[in-house]
């Protein structure tokens, strides 16, 4: 995996840069801390991160800390992971902005369509950069919650049944399951959104009342089975992606003991490297598969300019326009453009 260090290093001033993996000698002595972390569905590359982080802190504090990760709905429902932080029931979960864009509305930045955000390393530092917005930092504040590390969520792609949408005009009337900005675009195409949780989607495919289904290309799209119930697969629309960063509560993290505190911040770096091989490596075992399987869509560069022409920045513009008494929407933005546009050429 190639990274550019000076890159990151010169635009994530707070330090969230990819880095070397931090060396630990002995472990490190503390109380004992037993943590809950909430994350829906099972395990799979999006949750490859926190699986090393839980790992790394029971080794490197001799199994002292804790970090219990509780999947499908053993501490917590998808919708409802922020509000139960905020209660005080889990110490730490994962969240998709597009469940609920009223708890984080600023988030929804993550999930305008086809922002530049298709290489790792910008996905990553526009990120961080963004999650220490004050703008972003409100959102979590509410639930008394911070972003400790940022899901470094793939492009989406879309699977679906019936006849594959060859040609633009082919969306129309489609019922698709596309969040945030996503659904807003394909809305401008004539398709019918949904926002259905990941866990949702299979039976909704199989029983005819959704059309198709954005995911996370590929692991996504394999993790909740859906090309068994599938005809045909987009893989190179990449009409964007979403946010579901994990966060801890404030509370639980306070009361860590510094020692605690600084072992996450030097396991940080290692979140990040683990789930974006994790993605790698489950996109060459899912490609060969979803293609022998399934018929592929592959949009020509003319198609793709038009689709942009309709969708993208004129989605930008209505969202900046419908937060603008909130925050700077177009500043968060600007922020994304100029990330990327700042890093090497590859």
């Amino acid at each position: 995996m190639k990274h550019t260090p000076k890159f990151l290093a010169g635009i994530l001033a707070a330090g969230f840069a990819f880095a070397s993996i931090p060396a630990h000698a002995a472990e490190v002595d503390g109380p004992e801390v037993n943590w809950r972390y909430s994350v829906w569905g099972n395990p799979r590359a999006f949750t490859a991160g926190i699986e090393h982080l839980a790992a790394q802190l029971k080794e490197k504090t001799g199994g002292k800390f804790t970090f219990n990760i509780g999947y499908g709905e053993q501490f917590s429902r998808d919708r409802e992971n922020l509000d139960s932080i905020k209660l005080g029931a889990i110490d730490g979960a994962s969240f998709c902005n597009f469940y609920h864009p009223g708890k984080n509305p600023a988030f929804m930045v993550f999930s305008l369509p086809f922002l530049p955000l298709g290489d790792w390393d910008v996905n990553v530092a526009a990120r961080q950069k963004l999650y220490a917005h004050p703008a972003l930092q409100k959102d979590m504040d509410q639930w008394n919650a911070f972003v400790y590390a940022g899901a470094v969520m793939p492009q989406y792609e879309f699977m679906g049944n019936g006849e594959p949408p060859k040609n633009l005009e082919d969306w129309k009337g489609k019922r698709v399951r596309a969040g945030g900005g996503i659904g807003d675009a394909m809305e401008k195409l004539g398709a019918r959104k949904t926002t259905t949780t990941a866990t949702e989607v299979y039976t909704s495919l199989q029983r005819g009342s959704m059309d198709a289904a954005s995911f996370p290309y590929t692991y996504s799209h394999a993790a909740y089975k859906i090309p068994e119930v599938s005809a045909w697969f987009t893989s190179n629309m990449s009409p964007g992606t979403s946010a579901c960063p994990t966060v801890f509560s404030k509370t639980s993290y306070e009361k860590l003991p510094p020692q605690y505190k600084q072992l996450l911040e030097d396991l940080r770096p290692e979140v990040y490297e683990v789930q974006v091989q994790a993605y790698k490596d489950i996109d060459a075992k899912n490609l060969p598969e979803f293609r022998e399987k399934l018929f592929e869509v592959v949009y020509t560069p003319e198609q793709l300019e038009e689709l942009r022409k309709i969708a993208a920045k004129p989605v930008w513009d209505e969202w900046v326009e419908a937060n603008k008494d909130r925050f700077d929407g177009q500043e968060l933005i600007d922020m994304i453009v100029e990330i990327a546009n700042s890093a090497p050429k590859k």
